[in-house]
């Protein structure tokens, strides 16, 4: 039996989160009778069977949030699904509406995370947001951002704000994450999920015809995807790597960066200059 990812604790409650989950950007924006569509069943059965939980969504992201709901609620698997989604659109009413419309396509009647989306419209889509919580429909609550031109704004509501979770893109070719923001979550006990952990994609389309470095496998990686989500997590203030992929496959590589060695900042600042990034 394949030993289970490792998990690190929710600063805000303790709870115990896998370190790899999935993100449905495009991956799950699939409708059904596609052929895409019909292996994410096994993108779900590779995920809960290595004891992951994490699907991240957004009304932004065509279907996705239906086709999570739909496959949750045709395999039973809800219960062992941590739901991650968002809320992008201004003013109160349009948030709630925006967020009802959520809980219907996740077919769910409570959302484990509720972000706000690029800060838009964030003092007021934060208060509806609260009272979701407070009424027990929502656990968590976040924000998220995925370009470093928006970190100022991001440091000022870590700053101002309670929060449980902050979304945040960062890589080994894009690490402005860790100047600032990944110590102030951490300062602030506030979790952080990692958006776009491949540089994005790009970085991993240049690594793919490049053989992998000797030192890989001692860190137990056999594909560039792990080395990368290795590095990722190997930052202190990261709770959560959340790779995009709709294929079984690419999950049970991704989901493998999650067990065993995680290797320290010293061992990144020999190896990486040898990728040549």
């Amino acid at each position: 039996m394949t030993a289970p990812i490792d998990t690190r604790p929710i600063p805000s409650t303790g709870e115990a989160l896998p370190v790899i989950g999935c993100g449905t950007y495009i991956g799950f924006d699939l409708a059904p009778g596609t052929p895409g569509h019909a292996q994410l069943p096994g993108v779900l059965e590779a995920l809960f069977a290595a004891g992951g939980s994490v699907l991240d969504s957004s009304p932004m992201y065509g279907r996705a949030e239906s086709t999570t709901g739909e496959l949750l609620a045709a395999a039973g698997s809800r219960a062992q699904a941590f739901v991650a989604t968002k809320v992008w659109t201004s003013g109160r009413e349009a948030g709630l509406a925006q967020m009802a419309q959520s809980f219907a396509r996740l077919r769910t009647e409570r959302i484990d995370l509720m972000q706000v989306h690029n800060l838009m419209d964030w003092r007021v889509q934060l208060g509806s947001v609260r009272r979701l919580q407070d009424a027990g429909r929502v656990r968590y609550v976040g924000i998220t951002h995925y370009t470093a031109s928006a970190y100022a704004e991001v440091e000022a509501v870590l700053r101002a704000e309670k929060l449980d979770f902050l979304q945040i893109n960062y890589a080994l070719d894009d690490r402005a994450a860790a100047q600032r923001l990944l110590p102030l979550a951490q300062e602030r006990g506030v979790a952080v999920l990692v958006n776009q952990p491949f540089g994005g994609g790009g970085l991993l389309r240049r690594l793919a015809g490049k053989p992998l470095p000797g030192w890989a496998t001692d860190i137990g990686c056999t594909r560039w995807a792990q080395v990368l989500l290795k590095f990722v997590l190997s930052h202190p203030a990261v709770t959560c790597a959340i790779p995009g992929t709709g294929r079984p496959a690419h999950m049970q590589d991704n989901l493998a960066a999650g067990r065993g060695q995680v290797p320290d900042a010293a061992f990144w600042r020999r190896h990486a200059d040898s990728l040549g990034l």
